[in-house]
């Protein structure tokens, strides 16, 4: 007899990958809070922080893979969907609920029309945010087109319910040799688009149009499948201090300056090809390959694993904020805006536990129960 979702037990976490997830997740919020005080993508700080998401896909397919490719004989499609909707959905919920409450505080000179729009708009955007359909640039209610105005990286959970929903009707059949095939046509999709696009980077995604939906794809597909494959074909080994030298490279990786400046873009996408084909498999193979060497480091990974998603699908909400009182204060002293920049980081920080543990996992547990 085929059996429910929840009556599949769980398997142990890999808590090395959970910590590496919390590191990228906290080096996002930075590069965000940076973010507002950059003149171009050629002097952000952290500059390569939004790679984190590509990080994220990465080991996204890997934990999918590892957690349900041998469990189909007892899981069906809905009992997979119904499991990644307990995980995922409460805090995409959360988020959009937040960013709802924060909208108006975000009025400012980069977004000088927010106090016009009527509360009924909001709420509707909230709602339809609920669903993670994204909408058109028609119903921005902000000012830069995303799909998700009150959420901004409810895109990447939008792509991350994509590769979901291919996994389960298909990629999850696929033999280890036609999988290795579409990993390296994907790579060779990936690399294209970085050494010819103008920009010479992978940024973009969260907008509905032919040009940030390419993006979009671009971004996921490879990661995803190459995590998926390396879930199927990777014999992890035991490396001691894995989590300190997965820290440091995903640090060095995300925190690089822009190479080869405005008139060299391509060897950027250069870097961020050997980066998100090369390094991030890697990482995710030696994470997998580690152990934690003390309750201390075990804590660690497991607090840093666990705000993880809360943190990166809430922290937004008061970039917002943050960013539009830095575009309305430019002479502003610097002292005043680290204090502002280190209160909106820990604050993010502070709200994703708070999220975590009076919310999502109480919410997950009903789920469960319920399912």
């Amino acid at each position: 007899m085929t059996q429910n979702a929840s009556a599949i037990p769980t398997k142990p976490h890999y808590a090395i990958l959970d910590g590496l997830r919390g590191v990228a997740a906290v080096i996002v919020v930075l590069f965000h809070t940076f973010e507002a005080h950059a003149e171009s993508s050629l002097t952000q700080i952290i500059n390569h922080g939004y790679l984190a998401v590509d990080f994220f896909f990465v080991l996204s397919g890997f934990v999918i893979g590892y957690a349900y490719d041998d469990r189909w004989h007892k899981l069906t499609i809905g009992g997979f969907f119904k499991r990644r909707l307990q995980r995922l959905q409460p805090m995409v919920i959360m988020g959009m609920i937040i960013g709802a409450i924060c909208f108006y505080f975000g009025d400012s000179s980069l977004w000088p029309q927010i106090h016009t729009v009527p509360v009924w708009a909001v709420v509707l955007t909230m709602l339809i945010g609920f669903t993670l359909i994204p909408v058109t640039p028609g119903m921005d209610i902000r000012g830069w087109d995303e799909m998700h105005p009150l959420d901004g990286p409810g895109w990447s959970l939008f792509f991350e319910y994509i590769a979901n929903i291919l996994y389960a009707i298909g990629l999850r059949k696929l033999s280890k040799k036609a999988l290795s095939v579409l990993v390296i046509l994907t790579a060779g999709i990936l690399v294209h688009y970085l050494l010819t696009s103008a920009r010479g980077d992978v940024v973009g995604g969260w907008v509905v149009n032919p040009e940030h939906l390419r993006i979009g794809f671009t971004r996921l597909l490879y990661p995803f499948l190459a995590g998926l494959l390396l879930s199927r074909v990777a014999q992890p080994g035991r490396i001691k201090h894995a989590f300190l030298l997965c820290s440091i490279l995903i640090c060095v990786a995300l925190a690089m300056p822009r190479i080869g400046g405005d008139a060299h873009r391509w060897m950027n996408g250069l870097y961020e090809s050997f980066v998100i084909i090369c390094l991030f498999p890697l990482i995710v193979y030696l994470g997998a390959s580690g152990f934690t060497t003390s309750q201390t480091e075990n804590k660690i990974c497991k607090f840093l694993g666990d705000i993880s998603y809360p943190l990166y699908i809430t922290h937004y909400a008061f970039i917002y904020i943050y960013t539009g009182w830095a575009s309305d204060h430019h002479l502003t002293s610097m002292p005043l805006a680290i204090g502002y920049g280190a209160l909106t980081v820990t604050g993010s920080i502070l709200v994703a536990y708070l999220c975590l543990k009076y919310y999502d996992e109480p919410v997950r547990a009903w789920l469960k129960r319920k399912w």
